[in-house]
């Protein structure tokens, strides 16, 4: 049948089938079967169920919430005996970065109606985790944080990069010098908007600007004693920030 077609209406019908293979091919050929992270940028599933369970603060409740990404994650399970009897509730996701963070900070902070939001961000963007990002780009998305905090009546915590010499996943981005210069910046925003500072980097870093090595094996991630140098320097900027 195709033989008996003239050239040009076979090239068009060619052509025709072309487009058709790459617009379908595209496309999921069962949408139900994609994985969250394939359709959910930023992850809005995650955290859904949990905060329909926790529900409002109690009554004189002073609720914090922790944002960020794996290293706040990865403290939720040392919160019970870090800070006995605090309501803390842990927000973070493992790889995000911050322009995934705002998105879900409607829902996994305002709505659950904290007094303080601690945030913790900016290392994945210097890996380049969702896409090449500047330090400029990494300062607005923590500033709309902070900004939509104070519009709704939360303090705002706002905690150094911890150090890193280079990432496992992505060597050779050189990221200590980058850390440095966001942190310097995340401390004088908080400055200027009477906002809390939380320095966690000048403690943990070695010679290198990089996280010492007691403090973490893969040099991105504390383990327990990294958090338990943390967990004593939040809560002072906690108790700061609620003081104001």
């Amino acid at each position: 049948m195709l033989t008996r077609m003239p050239p040009l209406m076979r090239r068009l019908l060619r052509l025709r089938t072309t487009l058709l293979t790459l617009a379908f091919g595209l496309l999921p050929m069962n949408t139900e079967a994609q994985s969250v992270s394939s359709i959910d940028f930023a992850n809005l599933a995650r955290y859904q169920a949990d905060n329909a369970r926790i529900g409002a603060p109690a009554r004189g409740e002073r609720r914090v919430v922790f944002m960020g990404n794996s290293i706040t994650e990865g403290w939720v399970p040392f919160f019970p005996a870090m800070f006995p009897g605090k309501p803390y509730i842990g927000r973070g996701i493992s790889g995000q970065t911050t322009p995934q963070m705002l998105l879900r900070f409607r829902q996994d902070v305002i709505a659950l109606k904290p007094v303080a939001v601690v945030i913790l961000a900016g290392t994945n963007d210097i890996a380049g985790n969702t896409g090449p990002s500047t330090l400029e780009m990494i300062e607005d998305k923590i500033a709309s944080m902070a900004e939509l905090a104070s519009a709704n009546g939360i303090r705002v915590v706002l905690c150094s990069v911890l150090p890193v010499f280079d990432y496992r996943w992505k060597p050779g981005l050189e990221p200590a010098p980058k850390i440095v210069a966001l942190n310097r910046w995340i401390k004088q925003y908080a400055a200027s908007h009477r906002h809390t500072y939380v320095d966690y980097h000048t403690p943990m870093a070695d010679a290198r600007q990089g996280l010492r090595a007691e403090y973490g094996s893969d040099g991105v991630h504390p383990n327990e004693a990294g958090y338990r140098v943390m967990a004593p320097l939040v809560e002072a900027g906690i108790r700061k920030a609620l003081g104001r």
